[in-house]
């Protein structure tokens, strides 16, 4: 196996990058989710489970990684996080008032927390979040850290859950077979890293759940299969349209995951092309 993309996600359910390779530290890759935005109406950090339409923007790197993003608007107009106006364009973008933030510090605990729900039933609120309909199941939240039912994101990170997320070719392959109707691109699912998994067939990360992973010098501790949410459903871009039967057919035949959540075991550097083998 080899290492076929690695993704960067400057800021939090933006569009990413394609980038060669990324630097790795034991809290993930090196500025991957580095900004997010504010919900000014309802408050707490919010990606695009809640406003979905962040989906449809795009966010790079102007310089340092890490440092100031350039954002792409869905009128392919431009605004970067250090001009006076950002709040006001992605906010009109949006057609919400969030404000664009940077990481603050992990003691900051009212920065992570999460925001108002927009419903007072729970149980309306989760299906919402995950795009549950009537009968299907939820996903088993003992998998995500304990943290996350109080803060948006693990404090001091932007993270859903964890470091990374790490999918295979053959993943990619057999979503495009089982739905010949959607469309299948990798930045409808926003895996950091994908895995050139040849010819084996279906789900193969699935198994590397409890298992390391050694891409190039770099060992990840995977850790379980990655639930899936509305996200998924959204429309990233004209040629990636909304789309609710992906989800529908990622719950039913897929016990609602698509990819692993995986951490680092140190640090190093990771590249296209990399060899990966499984331990």
């Amino acid at each position: 196996m080899r290492v076929a993309e690695v993704w960067l996600y400057p800021v939090k359910s933006m569009i990413g990058e394609s980038v060669q390779g990324a630097d790795l530290t034991a809290v993930g890759m090196v500025g991957d989710r580095a900004w997010a935005v504010r919900d000014e109406e309802r408050g707490g950090i919010r990606g695009a489970k809640k406003i979905g339409e962040l989906m449809q923007l795009a966010a790079r790197y102007t310089g340092q990684v890490g440092g100031e993003v350039q954002i792409t608007l869905p009128d392919a107009g431009t605004v970067c996080s250090s001009d006076v106006d950002v709040n006001q364009r992605v906010s009109a973008a949006l057609q919400h008032s969030v404000t664009l933030w940077p990481l603050q510090p992990a003691t900051d605990l009212d920065h992570y927390r999460r925001g108002a729900p927009d419903s007072s039933d729970m149980m309306e609120e989760l299906n919402a979040v995950f795009g549950r309909e009537t009968g299907e199941p939820l996903p088993d939240f003992s998998v995500f850290p304990p943290e996350i039912m109080e803060f948006e994101s693990p404090p001091g990170t932007y993270l859903d859950a964890f470091p990374l997320l790490v999918m295979s070719t053959s993943a990619l392959r057999s979503l495009h077979d089982a739905l010949p109707d959607s469309t299948i691109d990798v930045r409808r699912f926003r895996p950091n890293i994908v895995i050139d998994t040849g010819d084996e067939p279906g789900h193969p990360e699935f198994a590397w759940a409890g298992r390391t992973l050694r891409v190039g010098a770099v060992d990840l501790e995977v850790i379980a299969a990655c639930p899936r949410c509305v996200m998924v459903t959204r429309e990233v871009t004209p040629d990636i349209p909304l789309d609710r039967t992906v989800l529908r057919h990622i719950v039913r035949d897929l016990d609602q995951n698509v990819g692993v959540y995986a951490r680092p075991v140190g640090g190093g550097r990771i590249a296209v092309g990399d060899h990966v083998t499984l331990s």
